[in-house]
């Protein structure tokens, strides 16, 4: 399902952002246009940009800055993306061989560092520093929940307060810097920037655990991608973690094992999978992510009620019900 209800209101704006992803995409050299154009082929669903975009007109942007920053964040999350594939050895994204499994790491890296730097290099050259502080600051804290989370790896200890830590750097903190941004290109009163900052966090919080609870209940069909590849690689979410509160210490071995033996991968996943149904796992999670979703949307009472705001509030809505 495409939310077209938030999509109408900028959709001028987005199709000059496509094309101004695929005009930076191209390069005199060719190796870097080839996978440029492979990018373009895999494209998600532009949810970063598209919030930027969003929150700008929320607040009254007038300009068009708001699509070259829209596309500032949107190359470092691909550049996240190009370095995540490499770390977890991922063979498929978004229903395609990653860029990693078709040219190796050594281009794969080098092209994830180009498309970050690139973005920075887009970013300085408007000259706003709270903004480059601000995309700086979030940066940091993704690469530093990643080297957090591999770090944890396999460790069955992980909390939930732990893990929610961890989604806010891996994703969170993007996305309210995305829905900031929106803001400070208006240049709206403190009040207003917060509560963007604060609806784009809790809408990032609950965008992800949505995609960890897909990683056990959708389809490799519909997810684009392998399922099950958390536990594969070791990965704790909130899923195994709510889990792990309601077995017995058996099930708790099991599961650990299971961590541990990714040789034996398919078997202790047909077992882990039915476990999360038997006990619920499911609802208790979507249940966790509409949480934030409420969070997100009663952080926008400083706002009037506009198209804008509607859109904005279908979107976290989207996020919870998305199957992908």
């Amino acid at each position: 399902m495409e939310p077209k209800a938030v999509f109408h209101l900028i959709d001028g704006k987005l199709i000059q952002l496509e094309r101004e992803i695929k005009r930076k995409l191209d390069s005199r050299l060719d190796i870097i246009s080839r996978i440029g154009e492979y990018i373009l082929q895999s494209k998600g669903k532009r949810i970063r940009p598209v919030l930027l975009l969003l929150s700008a007109r929320l607040s009254g942007y007038q300009g068009d800055k708001d699509i070259l920053y829209g596309m500032v964040m949107e190359f470092i999350h691909t550049a996240s993306l190009i370095h995540d594939d490499i770390v977890d050895e991922a063979q498929t994204r978004r229903g395609l061989p990653s860029i990693n499994f078709r040219w190796g790491n050594d281009l794969t890296v080098l092209l994830g560092d180009y498309v970050y730097i690139n973005s920075m290099d887009l970013a300085l050259q408007q000259s706003n520093l709270k903004i480059v502080r601000l995309i700086s600051s979030v940066t940091k804290k993704m690469i530093e929940a990643e080297l957090i989370q591999t770090t944890k790896r396999e460790d069955i200890t992980l909390s939930e307060e732990e893990y929610t830590e961890i989604i806010k750097g891996k994703t969170a903190y993007l996305f309210s810097g995305c829905s900031q941004i929106g803001g400070i290109l208006a240049d709206v009163p403190t009040q207003q920037e917060e509560a963007l900052r604060a609806y784009g966090l809790n809408l990032g919080i609950a965008f992800q655990l949505i995609d960890d609870l897909l990683d056990y209940f959708s389809t490799e069909k519909e997810l684009g991608k392998p399922v099950g590849t958390d536990f594969k690689e070791g990965k704790l979410t909130l899923p195994l973690i709510y889990l792990l509160q309601k077995v017995d210490k058996g099930l708790i071995k099991m599961i650990k094992r299971g961590l541990y033996e990714r040789e034996s991968y398919p078997l202790f996943w047909k077992e882990i999978a039915q476990l999360m149904r038997d006990y619920g796992i499911e609802v208790a999670t979507k249940q966790k992510a509409l949480h934030y979703v409420t969070a997100a949307k009663q952080s926008l009472a400083p706002f009037d009620n506009s198209p804008a705001r509607q859109a904005m509030e279908k979107l976290a809505e989207f996020v919870v019900y998305r199957k992908r």
